[in-house]
């Protein structure tokens, strides 16, 4: 299981000492929650939190853009440090133009997918997709409880990747514990994003390593 924790949830007055912990953690990738107060109900942070967090790891930086108009972004959150930039399906009018301008830069491209969004959405790009993130919560904000559906949700985005040879990973994103981490490993995720459940741990590290053997 690839583990992406959530610097939503790091404690910002500590951000070196949060990314040298994930760094040395068994975490794969370090998930990166963009969010604009226009697609999304809430602020978060952009380039220089972003470019803070990768002067201390060389870990995957996993960064989810909640905000409108990502397309003008792009360049920007590469030259931040981006391995990997998810947009959401809602947002992108001319989904295909954005996946292909994320990918003109040499890194992976990424559609993720509100609760409402059936998979079948993507149908007509999977082939051009390394990621797909499924939403467990309606985005937004860190913290909120786990979506039963999704587990179901992300069996027919497995049918779907299956049936088109997609080589396209399945994240999940919200509410991830120890719990609903082994629901959806069993589904068929690859990937699971998880903030409060690590952060607000008694052992960060521990907890991540738990995740890992799911």
């Amino acid at each position: 299981m690839i583990v992406s924790p959530s610097i939503l949830s790091c404690d910002f007055g500590n951000v070196e000492r949060d990314t040298k912990m994930l760094h040395n953690s068994e975490a794969d990738w370090l998930h990166i929650d963009v969010m604009d107060g226009v697609f999304v109900p809430n602020i978060s942070f952009g380039f220089p939190i972003l470019k803070s967090v990768n002067k201390y790891t060389n870990k995957v930086l996993d960064v989810h853009l909640m905000i409108a108009n990502p397309d003008q972004y792009i360049k920007e959150f590469v030259d931040a440090g981006a391995d990997i930039i998810t947009v959401h399906y809602e947002t992108c009018p001319h989904l295909h133009r954005s996946i292909q301008l994320i990918k003109s830069f040499g890194i992976k491209a990424g559609v993720a997918l509100n609760p409402h969004t059936p998979v079948q959405a993507l149908e007509d790009v999977i082939n051009d997709l390394d990621l797909v993130l499924i939403m467990s919560v309606n985005p937004g904000f860190g913290g909120q409880k786990f979506i039963p559906s999704s587990v179901s949700k992300v069996k027919k985005m497995k049918s779907l990747i299956a049936a088109h040879k997609s080589s396209a990973l399945i994240e999940v994103d919200g509410g991830v514990n120890l719990e609903t981490g082994a629901e959806l490993s069993a589904a068929g995720a690859d990937a699971l994003v998880a903030g409060s459940y690590v952060f607000k741990s008694e052992n960060p590290t521990s907890t991540i390593s738990n995740l890992k053997k799911l």
